[in-house]
């Protein structure tokens, strides 16, 4: 194992915008948070030049009043939940006037995760929150988490991982290890192939092998990569799920009975140029509970 998983430091910093959705993941963010004995900063974008493209047009100082204040109280807002959920935890609330997006991606440079609720149905700030989650799955300098789904599952529900070898999976099994082992819970390790998969069936390992049945060689290359954190992680429970299958069909599957599911943020047969892969954003939009998605480079 080429041991690739970056520890994120710093506080779990939450979206907020006034909607119950946010409000869910304000609630989650701040017992994540307070497990981990971090600071909970919650972020409040009002996005004053999404309102005035090209500030042809500049706000007055009364609208600029109305919108710090109608600010002020999502923020408390976000506050008493956190305070209800986690009591003792230590929240920073901000206010800018710059697009979500942007905020976010700027306070993902010293945060430990950034945490979003789930997309919207109708309004438009669910909408508005559920574009700056994708965007931010595919640029954050931190891993993304979206809140959606069922978040009230059994205490032994695992947590989930897809692993499909490449080095971004590396990053999203350290997450998960680190997830599961928080949480207390089996990790589900997740290894979906297909028969069409041309880097599997000619790869140089399985050419090693002479030419080893397709299974056997995903088999070995599932037990590759999860040896060197099963010594970092020994009191984490490990479960193979080696299927025939689409990876994001699987996920969303085993997302019906996880309290959060990982993923990398392009999988193996993704397109070296797109940020987000079919997976990722297939399980943001569609899956059962929270998904944590982690950026190929975190770095950049």
């Amino acid at each position: 194992m080429t041991q690739q998983h970056q520890e994120w430091i710093g506080p779990v910093v939450v979206g907020v915008d006034g909607s119950q959705s946010a409000l869910r993941a304000v609630r989650w963010a701040a017992r994540e948070a307070s497990g981990h004995r971090v600071g909970l900063r919650v972020v409040h974008a009002i996005g004053v030049p999404e309102f005035f493209p090209g500030g042809a047009i500049s706000p007055s100082t009364e609208l600029y009043h109305l919108l710090e204040q109608d600010s002020e109280s999502v923020l408390r807002e976000a506050e008493v939940a956190a305070e209800e959920v986690a009591p003792g935890v230590e929240v920073q609330s901000e206010s800018t006037m710059d697009p979500p997006v942007i905020a976010l991606i700027e306070a993902s440079n010293s945060a430990r995760s950034i945490v979003l609720g789930e997309s919207g149905r109708g309004t438009f700030a669910g909408l508005l929150l559920g574009s700056t989650t994708v965007t931010l799955a595919a640029h954050a300098h931190c891993p993304v988490i979206a809140v959606r789904g069922d978040v009230d599952r059994p205490a032994d529900a695992p947590v989930v991982v897809g692993v499909d070898g490449s080095e971004l999976s590396e990053h999203a099994l350290g997450c998960a290890f680190e997830q599961a082992a928080f949480r207390g819970v089996r990790l589900v390790a997740m290894h979906a192939y297909t028969d069409a998969d041309a880097k599997a069936v000619f790869s140089e390992a399985r050419m090693a092998h002479d030419w080893e049945p397709l299974e056997q060689a995903e088999e070995r290359i599932l037990a590759e990569r999860l040896a060197g954190w099963s010594e970092l992680y020994p009191d984490v429970t490990v479960e193979r799920d080696l299927v025939r299958s689409k990876p994001r069909e699987r996920l969303l599957e085993w997302s019906e009975s996880a309290c959060l599911v990982v993923v990398g943020s392009r999988g193996r047969g993704g397109f070296s140029g797109l940020l987000l892969g079919s997976t990722s954003q297939a399980l943001l939009h569609h899956a059962y509970c929270p998904v944590l998605v982690v950026r190929a480079d975190p770095g950049q």
